[in-house]
């Protein structure tokens, strides 16, 4: 059934909030077992990213305190490095770990990493392509079929090709987000900040879980991108059904 409840985009809507509910909660669990672990070196998050910008080198960003558990992010526009509460005070592994990740993101955009460059260009297509792509390709679909065309209407393409641009973007954003949360293991432990064993070990699961979600969502855009695809013809004849 199309335009209506199609069971096939229900279960990838399912199997997408599966994912990222799955993957919220091991963050959550990595997260509340590392701020179990406090690190030797005895420094809070803040202290840590701003003793990693020191070493490197970068003296323009400023780390300040953001309200709202796990919102910690850095924005390049601003060079404003935003801890969240449990991070900016913590003093133990978990905070280390995520303080040193969003500290990644500035050295990514002070050494000009070129995937963390391809998705700042595609922002601005990712934020309307999700719903722009949807409704020109539905669009697209019903003229076809109007005009009993034999071959996808051109808005069907377009719709594709914008929502794939939304697509890509999630796609993109997993090699920048695992990146940052490299350099930051291994910057923690070139300064001493993070001791191999369980320190080490409690920051790897937080970075590796927070990593994950980033991966569920890439995987529901591109079931959701094969999906419109499908739809409008493009693949496996979906239009014609």
């Amino acid at each position: 059934m199309f335009l209506g409840f199609d069971p096939l985009y229900i279960l990838i809507i399912i199997v997408g909030g599966l994912l990222s509910a799955g993957a919220a909660m091991l963050v959550k669990t990595h997260f509340a077992r590392a701020s179990q672990v406090p690190i030797r070196s005895g420094r809070s998050g803040h202290q840590i990213a701003e003793a990693i910008l020191a070493a490197e080198g970068i003296t323009d960003v400023q780390v300040v305190e953001h309200q709202g558990f796990l919102s910690d992010h850095y924005n390049p526009m601003t060079k404003t490095l935003a801890l969240s509460p449990e991070v900016y005070h913590g003093r133990h592994a978990a905070a280390a770990g995520v303080a040193a990740h969003e500290v990644g993101h500035a050295l990514q955009h002070a050494h000009n990493y070129l995937p963390m460059w391809a998705r700042s260009v595609l922002v601005p297509v990712a934020n309307i392509g999700s719903m722009i792509g949807p409704l020109l390709i539905i669009i697209g679909i019903v003229l076809a079929a109007s005009q009993k065309l034999a071959e996808p209407h051109i808005l069907a393409y377009i719709g594709v090709g914008v929502f794939a641009c939304a697509t890509l973007f999630t796609v993109v954003t997993v090699p920048v987000e695992f990146d940052a949360s490299a350099r930051a293991r291994r910057i923690l432990g070139e300064m001493g900040l993070v001791r191999e064993g369980e320190e080490a070990d409690a920051v790897r699961g937080v970075l590796t879980a927070a990593g994950l979600t980033y991966v569920a969502a890439a995987i529901t855009a591109i079931l959701q991108l094969l999906y419109w695809a499908y739809r409008a013809g493009l693949i496996g004849g979906g239009r014609r059904e």
